[in-house]
């Protein structure tokens, strides 16, 4: 039995590729580890915050110390954090947006990057907390950028592997869908590849 966080990202709640395919991850996750369950963050109907001045002096301030303001301002974050540590498995989904992450994941990724909870920082350097954890992220491209002249432009598969291993997360497998308003063809084939992988993970 294994506990799976499922985060979904794309602004379209209909439609989406991301999520369509994230779909067949999840279920071939249940599929393979019986008796599982599913918490899932829709992040475009969670409005979580951006941080506040409030949120940044609270992740560098103990937690004896809080005041009210402090506590409100970090309550989201606790939250999310909590969430994220008792996943043995994360399932993200993702539509690259302007060459980069939707905004609601950014904003996600800010709350639950933070110093004594998911990382440490001491003078030896960082290490990261979130071990033992796997990591699954669907992402869909409206272009193509593998073996392309966009390659260098693609700011979302390697800012989301540098994190997730910066919070200590090893195992990671991205199931990417490129082409998907330029190229049927790729699009397509991209789509049967991703399959293809998820056969050969379960």
């Amino acid at each position: 039995m294994k506990k799976i966080l499922r985060i979904d990202s794309s602004a379209r709640l209909e439609g989406s590729h991301s999520r369509r395919f994230a779909d067949e991850v999840e279920e071939r996750l249940l599929a393979t580890y019986q008796g599982s369950f599913v918490t899932k963050r829709d992040l475009s109907k969670s409005n979580i915050p951006h941080l506040v001045n409030d949120t940044i002096v609270g992740y560098f301030t103990p937690k004896d110390e809080f005041d009210d303001n402090l506590k409100k301002a970090t309550q989201t974050s606790d939250k999310l954090i909590q969430e994220l540590k008792e996943a043995d498995i994360i399932l993200l989904s993702a539509p690259m947006y302007n060459f980069s992450i939707p905004s609601v994941l950014k904003a996600y990724i800010d709350q639950i990057t933070r110093v004594n909870e998911t990382f440490l920082m001491d003078e030896n350097g960082f290490t990261g907390l979130l071990k033992d954890k796997e990591v699954f992220i669907v992402l869909s491209y409206g272009a193509v950028f593998t073996n392309t002249d966009f390659s260098a432009m693609d700011f979302v598969e390697p800012y989301l592997k540098g994190l997730f291993n910066f919070l200590g997360v090893e195992k990671i497998e991205f199931l990417k869908l490129e082409g998907s308003n330029m190229d049927e063809s790729i699009f397509k084939r991209t789509i049967n590849e991703s399959k293809a992988k998820l056969e050969q993970l379960f």
